[in-house]
């Protein structure tokens, strides 16, 4: 049975109950056949000490969304997805809003997958180039 877009995006959003995604306010926002979507809000939550956006909140954004992505299309009855290693180009401060961060795969393999996460803002300016390597591991 294949779900609908908002059925995919309820269970993902769903899944972060009690994980850093929902202590940032990290929410799954669109998908299509090789992109994933998510949004977080910039706010005191996710400042460096002078008030802007920090580093290190995008980076969890870009993870958190590479690898949501990965897991959707993996099968996940028989595999789980982890994250092996991020790199992260900050190019822009940002103060309020929302950062929207976009995973596209660059390689989409059986083991592992590699993800190029763009961080924007509200009016679609740049603000992080990040790279995203993950690897699909079978359960036990």
């Amino acid at each position: 049975m294949k779900l609908s877009k908002e059925a995919v995006l309820q269970q993902a959003n769903k899944v972060c109950k009690n994980t850093l995604m929902e202590t940032l306010n990290i929410e799954m926002i669109d998908f299509g056949k090789d992109f994933l979507v998510a949004r977080m809000p910039v706010n005191s939550r996710v400042y460096q000490p002078d008030g802007v956006l920090h580093g290190g909140a995008t980076a969890a954004l870009a993870e958190s969304v590479g690898s949501f992505a990965s897991n959707i299309f993996v099968d996940s009855d028989k595999f789980f997805v982890r994250g092996i290693e991020i790199t992260a180009n900050h190019i822009k401060s940002v103060k309020d809003g929302y950062v929207y961060a976009k995973a596209t795969f660059l390689h989409k393999g059986r083991t592992t997958q590699l993800l190029d996460i763009r961080v924007t803002d509200d009016e679609d300016n740049l603000i992080s180039i990040c790279k995203l390597s993950t690897i699909s591991l079978p359960k036990k």
